[in-house]
């Protein structure tokens, strides 16, 4: 079911599934994606888990305020689970929704009881990127992909040693080869996270679902 709330002084659109008794799990899309990104796997943990799958700003039919800073995307995400009233919730994110999960889970450690973060950037300079070029795309705000570009680019130094506050217990898949980020700095910086490889490229969840369900499985069941 899709629904609306007001957080952190913007409307956000947000999927549910699964028993509204059962703890909560919240997926968090990549850039440019919704929560539609997740069909197939919303459906799986649903299953087990009351699935809470936002569009973050400036995505899908959630507000586009102009304003894109990773760390007050996470501030969405708190607000979301302040407005529903659910205290903690495993926290799976791919791409910059990882890095959203991450800043989530080292602001707010006690609200996160497990973390997944599926192939996103360690917060690291990544001066070598291409100029972004914008195309004719649409499902997403122009202006979010300026300004998280520059957030990958030029990151925050603090963000690296805020790692260091996450307290959840934490599994960091790779795409391997074909991935375009360094899975293995990220999870060096989180304390006890373990790391997993998929050599599936980027989309991992997409490409290979049943390897990423299966290591998703094997992670929140032990």
């Amino acid at each position: 079911m899709i629904r609306e709330c007001a957080v952190n002084g913007i409307r956000l659109t947000y999927r549910e599934e699964g028993d509204v008794a059962a703890p909560v799990l919240v997926l968090l899309h990549g850039r440019t994606a919704d929560h539609n990104d997740w069909n197939g796997i919303t459906q799986h943990l649903a299953r087990r888990y009351r699935v809470l799958a936002p569009d973050l700003r400036g995505h899908g039919a959630s507000e586009h305020p102009g304003a894109y800073a990773i760390p007050e995307m996470a501030e969405d995400v708190a607000g979301l689970l302040d407005a529903l009233g659910v205290a903690r919730a495993t926290v799976v994110g791919h791409s910059l929704g990882g890095m959203v999960a991450y800043h989530l889970a080292m602001n707010h450690p006690g609200r996160v009881t497990r973390l997944v973060i599926e192939d996103s950037a360690a917060p690291d300079p990544m001066r070598d990127r291409p100029p972004l070029v914008e195309d004719g795309s649409t499902g997403f705000d122009w202006r979010m992909m300026h300004e998280t570009e520059r957030q990958f680019v030029d990151p925050d130094p603090a963000w690296s040693a805020g790692l260091a506050r996450i307290t959840a217990p934490t599994l960091v898949i790779s795409g391997g080869a074909a991935s375009p980020f360094h899975a293995e700095r990220l999870a060096a910086r989180i304390p006890g996270a373990e790391l997993v490889t998929i050599e599936a490229g980027h989309l991992i969840h997409v490409t290979e679902p049943k390897a990423f369900k299966r290591e998703l499985d094997a992670f929140l069941t032990y």
